[in-house]
């Protein structure tokens, strides 16, 4: 991953223009146009990078800024690439040849090609306290052939702002998020193992917007349906009754399409077992956590989706080696 800002960076030495400069260069790797910004000279930004294998993907804030692709540009070179971005703070106004300017705004997620000329403008706001205003966004560069959707079905959605929070369409959002999270943490091998997962979750999302889902790959569908499935179980893993059969109810599939399917995509995990370790490790997480000292170790287990206190602890001492209490003595008290 490569993270690059104003003050603060490696190659603090240059002069304050030059972090413009190295902004836009690398931006320019995946997104060629002709970039610009009021705050050239006085340039602060930050630019996170990871390749997933052939997926790029970006997050960055900066202050405002221009991006202009020009006709002359898309017929000099175009390497046909889709540009994903979710807004995360500021609004982007996007230009198209005879066509009315669209703004996207926090939370709007936005498609758009490199084999058509626009005209994007970002603008900041300014956080209290700040000196000038920023652009919070994140988002993914990807070969277009690599959609298993005919280009012509794309016209419709893109140039467009989506702000879906269900159904495949809520996972993009989530996954974009997760991986700037995660980003410093990944290795080179689980990296490019994301980027068929994240292609699949696009597609998947546009083949919805499109009713073209019959057309999508059984590999794209089933990728869907297992992260369907995940944040299905984040959301509700505070009920005891979640159950493999409760989720491929609530999912319109058989319980044995679900085992298999899960399994399959899961590097042999069952969906049982995936339920029981999330629960296992965010009663872990809440246990060492100073701002829930006060709550007692049966509460926290209750929120987690055990409510049996003798089954807790058998469950948490096999995963982790200790009982609950030992685990929140150690982490909040240094064992002391």
């Amino acid at each position: 991953m490569t993270t690059t800002a104003g003050p603060g960076v490696p190659a603090r030495d240059g002069e304050p223009g030059e972090y413009f400069e190295r902004w836009r260069d690398l931006i320019a790797r995946t997104r060629d146009a002709e970039t610009s910004s009021p705050y050239a000279d006085r340039f602060e930004a930050e630019l996170r990078h990871l390749q997933l294998g052939p997926v790029t993907f970006l997050g960055t804030s900066f202050p405002h800024a221009r991006f202009r692709r020009s006709a002359t540009r898309v017929r000099r070179s175009d390497p046909t690439l889709m540009h994903l971005t979710l807004v995360l703070d500021g609004v982007l106004s996007l230009s198209l040849p005879d066509e009315p300017a669209r703004e996207f705004h926090r939370g709007d997620l936005s498609l758009v090609t490199s084999s058509r000329p626009y005209d994007m403008r970002a603008f900041g706001v300014r956080p209290p306290g700040a000196d000038r205003p920023r652009v919070d966004a994140v988002g993914i560069d990807f070969p277009s052939e690599l959609l298993p959707v005919p280009p012509e079905r794309l016209r419709s959605v893109l140039n467009r702002g989506f702000r879906a929070r269900t159904g495949t369409a809520g996972l993009v959002p989530d996954f974009l998020l997760s991986l700037d999270r995660q980003a410093a943490h990944l290795g080179p091998a689980a990296a490019e193992r994301l980027g068929p997962v994240v292609l699949d979750l696009v597609a998947a999302w546009l083949a919805e917007e499109i009713e073209a889902t019959g057309e999508l790959p059984p590999t794209a569908r089933r990728r869907a349906l297992v992260e369907n499935v995940r944040a299905f179980v984040r959301r509700n893993l505070h009920d005891p009754a979640l159950t493999p059969a409760l989720i491929a109810g609530a999912h319109h599939v058989s319980v044995s399409y679900l085992h298999r399917v899960f399994t399959e995509e899961n590097d042999g995990e069952t969906v049982a077992a995936w339920i029981r370790r999330r629960r296992l490790e965010r009663a872990h997480r809440d246990l060492a956590d100073p701002a829930l000292r006060g709550t007692p170790v049966h509460v926290l287990a209750v929120r987690c989706g055990i409510p049996r206190p003798d089954a807790f602890s058998r469950a948490f001492r096999a995963a982790y080696g200790l009982s609950p209490r030992d685990h929140r003595h150690r982490s909040l008290d240094g064992g002391q």
